[in-house]
């Protein structure tokens, strides 16, 4: 009975929104519902509600202020003209449409995604994208496959969350989380090779997306181990960057191009703004120890914001603030209403009644471990959001079925950061920031879904052969 109630919010959630219903209908229907399943059966004093209230109010103002931050930079480069003299630069330098696509996928948006988190990698990698040729409904599924590297995203807090909920060493957690994301990084690398392949081409593209794929394993777990968790990410991406431009001869094809032009060269100032603005607050912030109501000024909200009115003086070609505001207003309420939801079932007690159910099953809850750190990916849009929801009750199924601790929460991990690139908060953004996009929205949200389950079921699989080996 009670798994049943603590599964009902989820559970309506994902059946409306297979049925087509809007995202932010969804999202709020999932809160009416687990606020009814609260008063009947998971009551909590109010004291605790207000607690919650203050801890998840500033994270909440922030990921709206992210989303405003992307959406008005992303508008500001596509009204100038900035986006598609960088991507035209891009591709020709890339040597061909897939090459030029996995750079993005595994290189561009995994880096830009780990330095500032919340899905800005999505608000850089689908403006790109957008000028390669591609059918509106490819480009938006291909640049919610870039947030691949979601446990480093924002040098990696999820990450760390879950390492001290289940009493690991941050640094072990993420290698082995680096090892566990070969899975999504290859069948990310090979579903979007195959979406930018010519017709005959699709089994060379799948092989460049599968070394793509391999290639970014390696470089996260490289860096991981050289520098750490927390930059591993970006790091790593960087290294995969390099790595297919040398793959694709760039200083050969450079030969008889034109540089890159002055609107393509203020966008990359914009985003060197953005990421080293990230990067050298947060390192001055832990040099000094300031206090924590100091911490905003590393907040990639900010930085966004600084980014777009250093481009502004810059270029005074004027962003669409009407759109700009149009397209906020379709995705905050959809994110804010799923991270509530995440909220309540983890202070209501919901969430850990849910995945305590689950190990009633013995072994086969190996299997279907992963499934319940992704639902809190996919539920609250946020890899700290599923680990805070889930990761400490993780940790005691896998001490109670004799697993592994160190590779049964790294498969934990990444499921749970996995499917933040089907929530809806995520793809209701990636529709937004292209034209034509929201009308693909359905058909999006259904492909990118069976691929992260995909993943998911493979990840099962690996927690099980780990566990009875």
């Amino acid at each position: 009975m009670y798994m049943f109630i603590s599964a009902l919010p989820v559970a309506t959630v994902i059946a409306v929104l297979l049925a087509g219903w809007r995202s932010l209908h969804a999202a709020a229907l999932g809160v009416a519902v687990a606020l009814s399943v609260i008063a009947l059966a998971f009551a909590q004093p109010a004291s605790t509600w207000l607690a919650a209230g203050m801890h998840w109010a500033p994270v909440l103002l922030e990921v709206l202020l992210i989303v405003a931050g992307g959406l008005l930079l992303s508008e500001v480069l596509r009204a100038s003209g900035a986006q598609k003299a960088l991507a035209d630069w891009l591709l020709a330098r890339a040597g061909s449409g897939t090459g030029a696509v996995l750079l993005v996928v595994h290189g561009i948006t995994p880096f830009a995604e780990s330095v500032t988190g919340f899905g800005v990698g999505v608000t850089i990698g689908i403006p790109l994208l957008a000028h390669f040729g591609l059918s509106p409904r490819k480009v938006v599924l291909i640049g919610l496959l870039g947030l691949c590297a979601v446990p480093w995203g924002s040098m990696g807090p999820g990450t760390l969350v879950a390492a001290t909920m289940a009493g690991l060493p941050f640094k072990e957690l993420g290698q082995a989380s680096a090892l566990v994301s070969v899975i999504p990084f290859v069948i990310t690398g090979m579903a979007a090779a195959a979406l930018a392949s010519a017709p005959g081409r699709r089994w060379p593209a799948l092989l460049q997306g599968l070394l793509s794929g391999l290639s970014l394993t390696a470089a996260v777990a490289l860096m991981n181990t050289l520098a750490g968790t927390a930059p591993a990410g970006a790091l790593g991406a960087l290294l995969v960057v390099g790595w297919h431009l040398l793959r694709l001869r760039v200083s050969q094809a450079d030969a008889g191009k034109p540089p890159l032009s002055a609107p393509g060269r203020r966008a990359l100032a914009a985003y060197a703004l953005l990421l080293g603005g990230v990067l050298a607050a947060a390192a001055l912030l832990r040099v000094l120890d300031l206090p924590a109501a100091w911490h905003g000024l590393a907040s990639p909200g900010l930085w966004l914001l600084v980014a777009a009115a250093f481009f502004t003086r810059c270029r005074p070609a004027p962003p669409s603030l009407a759109k700009v505001w149009r397209s906020w207003l379709q995705v905050a309420p959809v994110t804010a209403l799923f991270i509530v939801l995440g909220v309540l079932m983890a202070v209501s007690g919901m969430a850990a009644q849910l995945a305590q159910a689950l190990a009633g099953s013995g072994p086969l809850y190996l299997l279907a471990a992963p499934f319940v750190g992704a639902l809190g990916g996919f539920v609250t849009g946020s890899n700290t959001g599923a680990n805070a929801m889930f990761a400490a009750t993780q940790a005691e199924i896998a001490l109670a079925l004799g697993a592994p601790l160190l590779p049964f929460m790294a498969v934990h991990n990444v499921s749970a950061s996995l499917l933040l690139m089907a929530s809806p908060g995520k793809v209701e953004m990636a529709v937004q920031l292209l034209a034509q996009g929201a009308a693909q929205r359905r058909w999006v949200q259904q492909s990118v879904l069976m691929l992260d389950l995909a993943a998911v079921a493979l990840m099962g699989v690996l927690n099980w052969s780990w566990a009875r080996a």
